[in-house]
């Protein structure tokens, strides 16, 4: 029971693995809200080298603006790569956090049952009243482990859990620095695009003053109509989860025992919402088609 207890002790240690999940999954959420971030920089500063590609004559030349545009463009595609890179080993590491996870919680379950059946004959005693003759006690189980192999499986599990602990933490780290540095690098191109523009802009602000303004416009209607899908989205999101909680529930009433298998109110109005919510989200599929 003390070799139990201190195997027990060594893997509550190392059952954080549920808190690196957690803190893996948040920041490879960071990194994928960046990624998605990174889209519309992209749209516009591919938007505004095909503009530009519309010059006539004369005014068809290769100036700074267009040189600093595809460095944003470059910029930005490395970045995404950069990131998506990022995510796919914080993809990785989540699932072998996951299999730890899973080992662990298996090998602790094993232990809490081994600690129940030791507690149980520690209990017992002369006067107990289910002791009894047995036949061959005192046999060795084909799949019995010595001491030292039940030693090192639980080392083996404690070590493995804070390996892959370490190096989680440690990519939590470098994606936490790619979003930090790929931001200040496309901050920096953005500023350097951006004095480009003006200055280009005071040689012919004449010229461009009619293209700004429509640009302008152009940017205020995507960003808008971008928020209307985000909204029809989140809404969907919503509708699709209270979907899936009918469903369960459903599902789950469809194994009461017996005569408890009856069709109540309760069966009646969860059929009635499934039916309710499929409609509305086809609805809301419609108009996010429209949308989009």
């Amino acid at each position: 029971m003390h070799h139990i207890r201190s195997a027990r002790r060594r893997g509550s240690s190392a059952m954080r693995p549920t808190t690196r999940l957690k803190a893996g999954a948040q920041m490879k959420e960071s990194a994928e809200k960046n990624l998605q971030a990174k889209n519309l920089p992209l749209d516009v500063a591919i938007e505004c080298l095909t503009l530009r590609d519309s010059r006539r004559d004369i005014d068809v030349v290769k100036d700074p603006v267009e040189e600093e545009l595809h460095k944003e463009v470059e910029a930005i595609d490395a970045t995404k790569k950069a990131l998506q890179q990022k995510i796919s080993q914080a993809f990785e590491k989540l699932c072998l956090l996951q299999e730890v996870r899973q080992q662990l919680n298996s090998d602790h379950r094993d232990k809490m049952e081994t600690l129940d059946i030791d507690r149980g004959c520690l209990s017992l005693n002369l006067k107990s009243p289910n002791i009894s003759l047995k036949i061959n006690p005192t046999r060795v189980p084909d799949n019995s482990s010595s001491l030292q192999q039940w030693d090192d499986f639980s080392q083996f599990n404690k070590n493995r859990a804070e390996a892959e602990m370490k190096e989680a933490t440690e990519l939590r780290e470098a994606i936490a620095l790619t979003i930090a540095e790929t931001n200040n690098e496309l901050e920096a191109q953005r500023v350097a695009t951006e004095f480009a523009f003006r200055k280009r802009l005071r040689e012919m602000e004449k010229v461009y003053s009619e293209l700004k303004w429509q640009e302008k416009n152009t940017l205020q209607e995507i960003a808008e109509l971008q928020e209307d899908i985000r909204h029809l989205e989140e809404d969907l999101h919503r509708k699709l989860l209270n979907l899936k909680l009918c469903h369960t529930r459903l599902e789950s009433r469809t194994y009461r025992p017996n005569v408890e298998l009856c069709r109540d109110q309760a069966q009646y109005g969860l059929t009635d919402e499934v039916h309710q919510l499929e409609e509305t989200i086809a609805a809301l599929k419609q108009k996010l088609a429209q949308a989009q």
